[in-house]
């Protein structure tokens, strides 16, 4: 599932969506913080659960469609929940074609790759080796940050994390074994996904910030466009399903409604409210529930690693998240 996206601006943002895609608007400090009729802590846990749900449904939908048709699927729902809710809240599409341009690539990064690339992944490994590969995206936008030349530069905290979470990551997949009884093709994309990410987040950051669409309005057009890639790549590499089994169609519409459309109407409204901090802790939660999912409703086995593993890549991608907090001069802006 993945950290949310930083931006400057509280219309800059683009969620990520992922599979769990801890869908992204951390940057964006909202200005005022609306009270709902339902408290953020039960649509935080919704939140969890949907997402970490997400790796079971990919799953089972992979049991009735091939996994570009579960993808196209997917962002078809997730789309057209988003196309609902503005045309509820009377937003507009962006009008500048630069605009598009940008989000064109953030599709691909975000949503198109990733997607596709965990639906391929659980042909091959379980579910819950999948979610467990998704919570190390915050490791890897922390090794790109090393690289590339990001403001926001490392700590000795944060790279201590880097290493305990790629630690952690070993543990996971039983390095002292040979990595055996995994398939090296299917971690390798699961991994590759969850690297898509923050790469796609570092894009966005560095061309959306300061944008003057709103939140709804560019997310509804980065799923519109990805939905659109899909659309094209789908027939060259699929045939037309010659049947539609229920329970991987309803797998789909569920994780492309709710795990892709509503997941992110839920994540915008968490972070307005109580600040982004506290919204993508939500992160920490989808590799612990993707990994109860895959084993009590899948049947999917379970060796002590699994679990250890996965708690150290998470202490590691909370180090890698800390930030310090600034002495009175530098708050003031004093050198």
């Amino acid at each position: 599932m993945t950290t949310a996206t930083p931006s400057r601006s509280p219309r800059a943002t683009v969620p990520s969506a992922s599979p769990a895609s801890p869908t992204s608007v951390a940057g964006a400090a909202a200005p005022a913080r609306p009270r709902r009729a339902l408290d953020w802590r039960v649509r935080f846990a919704a939140l969890a659960l949907i997402w970490g749900f997400s790796f079971l449904l990919i799953k089972v939908g992979t049991h009735g469609f091939a996994p570009f048709q579960v993808t196209f699927g997917r962002l078809f729902f997730g789309t057209a929940v988003l196309a609902v809710a503005m045309v509820v809240r009377r937003e507009r599409l962006p009008r500048s074609l630069r605009t598009w341009g940008h989000l064109t690539v953030a599709a691909f990064l975000l949503n198109a790759l990733p997607f596709s690339l965990f639906a391929y992944s659980e042909l091959t490994i379980p579910s819950t080796l999948a979610g467990i590969c998704n919570a190390t995206s915050p490791l890897w936008g922390m090794a790109l940050s090393l690289v590339a030349l990001s403001e926001d530069r490392p700590t000795r905290r944060r790279v201590a994390g880097l290493g305990l979470g790629f630690l952690g990551v070993l543990t996971v997949l039983g390095a002292w074994q040979g990595f055996s009884g995994l398939d090296p093709t299917g971690t390798a994309m699961a991994l590759l996904a969850s690297l898509s990410y923050p790469i796609g987040w570092i894009y966005v950051r560095r061309t959306l910030a300061g944008n003057s669409s709103s939140h709804l309005s560019l997310t509804g057009a980065q799923l519109f466009l990805a939905t659109l890639q899909l659309a094209v790549v789908t027939p060259l590499f699929t045939t037309l399903p010659t049947s539609f089994p229920v329970g991987p169609l309803l797998a789909v519409v569920v994780l492309g409604a709710l795990g892709t459309g509503l997941a992110i109407l839920l994540q915008y409204g968490i972070v307005a409210e109580v600040g982004p901090t506290t919204g993508q802790m939500v992160t920490y939660f989808i590799p612990v529930i993707a990994t109860a999912a895959g084993v009590t409703l899948l049947g999917e086995q379970l060796s002590w690693n699994t679990p250890v593993g996965a708690l150290i890549v998470l202490v590691g991608a909370a180090l890698t998240q800390s930030r310090t907090r600034p002495s009175r001069r530098t708050a003031a802006g004093q050198p």
